[in-house]
């Protein structure tokens, strides 16, 4: 009898094929709710067995001494960051080290993604005190809620200016950058008023990829504890199931690129500027990356523990060694 998982993740197009059932388990009877935001607390749900998580939240909780739920090194969003740095069409920055003393938005303190691209800022001479920081909404379609999340540092890090959009605040010269992996409606648009800082920031992304060896992840699958206590071989099988679904999707992807004019030339460059294992799942596949997320989060203020990545994914840690 397959064990029934209900697991919340946002809408990647490359779960399609297992949401369709092109992928299925002998083990796992897996239903997919497709969410707009994360869910707060898998622990405490009464809906979802598995989620996706951040891996920042998830790292704090393991610090705290979590017990609840089991992380999986299985990154279900990962992704360059230099392409994540938004400014004007009339600024005269282009380089990360441009902001150097300049007010920059952010739509969550310790979001993993920020906590990325705050890393790449570092690479390039830019820290924490060499800007000023505003944490808020990107739009005016998104809550106001608490974006700093105890991490506010009275004229360095702050919420935005009246809770105003962000986008407002760049427009109206308030902002000179705003960091978001999710661009807004009519970005795409001629006339946007918008760009990346860098111009060409794929260029960045592989001398970035050719140096760390990696593509930063920003969320995990999670699962409730009891439920691997009572099924252990239960991440390993989400974990496949996720991997599938990505090959698949991968592969049809390629057949039919004509549906987006020039994606042909993008799987290229893909395919011939990162290795084929550059998303594979696992804790030896993402060692280095895991250790170096802990250590910013650490250099950032975010993280006050000696958290290793063994200790970070034990379940993970401990199947390895039988």
């Amino acid at each position: 009898m397959r064990v029934p998982i209900k697991i919340a993740t946002r809408d990647w197009d490359y779960l399609t094929p297992l949401i369709f059932g092109d992928i299925s388990s002998d083990r796992v009877e897996l239903q997919v709710d497709r969410v707009g935001t994360l869910i707060p607390d898998l622990a405490s749900s009464d809906i979802y067995d598995a989620a996706e998580v951040s891996f920042s939240r998830y790292t704090s909780a393991m610090a705290e001494g979590a017990e609840t739920i089991v992380g999986i090194p299985c990154f279900i969003m990962r992704g360059f960051r230099h392409r994540c740095v938004v400014t004007t069409e009339a600024s005269p920055m282009t380089r990360l080290s441009d902001l150097a003393g300049k007010r920059i938005g952010v739509t969550g303190w310790r979001d993993s993604g920020n906590t990325w691209t705050r890393a790449a800022l570092r690479r390039e001479g830019v820290d924490i005190e060499d800007a000023f920081w505003f944490a808020g909404r990107l739009t005016a379609n998104h809550p106001i809620v608490d974006r700093l999340d105890g991490y506010g540092l009275a004229g360095r890090i702050e919420a935005a200016p009246g809770e105003r959009p962000m986008l407002e605040l760049l427009a109206k010269g308030e902002l000179d950058a705003i960091f978001t992996p999710f661009m807004p409606d009519g970005y795409f648009e001629n006339g946007a008023g918008l760009r990346q800082l860098l111009p060409d920031f794929a260029a960045a992304e592989k001398a970035y990829f050719d140096e760390v060896g990696y593509v930063p992840g920003m969320h995990i699958i999670a699962v409730k504890a009891e439920l691997v206590h009572d099924h252990p071989w239960l991440p390993g099988e989400l974990t496949r199931l996720v991997d599938e679904s990505q090959r698949l999707w991968t592969s049809k992807r390629r057949k039919y690129a004509e549906t987006t004019p020039w994606m042909f030339d993008e799987l290229l460059r893909s395919a011939r500027d990162l290795p084929p294992t550059w998303n594979d799942s696992g804790l030896d596949a993402n060692f280095r990356m895991i250790e170096d997320f802990i250590a910013e989060l650490r250099d950032q203020g975010i993280l006050q523990s000696e958290l290793t990545p063994h200790s970070l994914f034990p379940f993970e840690a401990r199947r390895r060694l039988t």
